[in-house]
């Protein structure tokens, strides 16, 4: 229910919100994996303070069509940031390779282009299973992760602006408790060690 609720919202930018305004476009295609994304995506928002009704939640045709409307959501001057899903499942040609790389290159020129952070939530995987088992299965969900970057990301923004001191207000335009539920990024070379946003390292160690 709560999905359904959240691809018809509309946010206000009138409205008071724990977290800033983000926007989730999202592929109809491959839909049984894409409709976990977005789920994935939503809990991740909710859990880091936000309210679901403050998601704008829009739908692709595929997944091609993704940094057009990831583009759309970023220039309307309302939403903070921007959250891509789909999947690409590699098919007998080359076709899925020319896909995925136009998509993430555009996403990218969204963000520079913009300057809204747009985060890459598309799976670009050689079979069903590997998509299935990235949409909340064993290896996570690629919707959540992609919805704590873009939160991360605008926190980052926030501190950099900030100023030297590195100090923020809970309060100000980020929202209070923008940083609740703050992820902590693995790191996968095998170092045994993992990496909070603020940049120090679990265990102690240089950078």
């Amino acid at each position: 229910m709560a999905q359904t609720a959240a691809r018809s919202s509309r946010s206000s930018p009138r409205a008071s919100s724990p977290l800033p305004p983000v926007a989730v476009v999202v592929s109809r295609y491959n839909r049984s994996i894409t409709d976990k994304l977005l789920a994935g995506a939503i809990e991740a928002y909710v859990r880091r303070g936000g309210l679901a009704e403050h998601l704008r939640v829009v739908d692709a045709p595929g997944a091609y069509e993704l940094p057009t409307l990831a583009h759309a959501a970023a220039t309307l001057g309302t939403l903070r940031g921007v959250v891509a899903l789909g999947c690409i499942i590699k098919g007998e040609t080359s076709h899925d390779q020319h896909i995925a790389a136009a998509v993430a290159q555009g996403l990218v020129g969204v963000t520079l282009v913009t300057g809204v952070p747009c985060a890459f939530g598309v799976l670009t995987v050689d079979t069903p299973k590997q998509a299935q088992e990235r949409a909340g299965g064993v290896h996570g969900n690629k919707g959540q992760e992609a919805m704590d970057a873009v939160l991360d990301t605008l926190e980052a923004i926030a501190d950099l602006k900030a100023g030297p001191s590195g100090q923020r207000s809970r309060a100000g335009a980020s929202g209070p408790g923008f940083g609740r539920g703050r992820r902590t990024i693995p790191d996968k070379a095998g170092l045994g060690k993992v990496r909070s946003m603020t940049g120090r390292r679990s265990g102690g160690g240089a950078r």
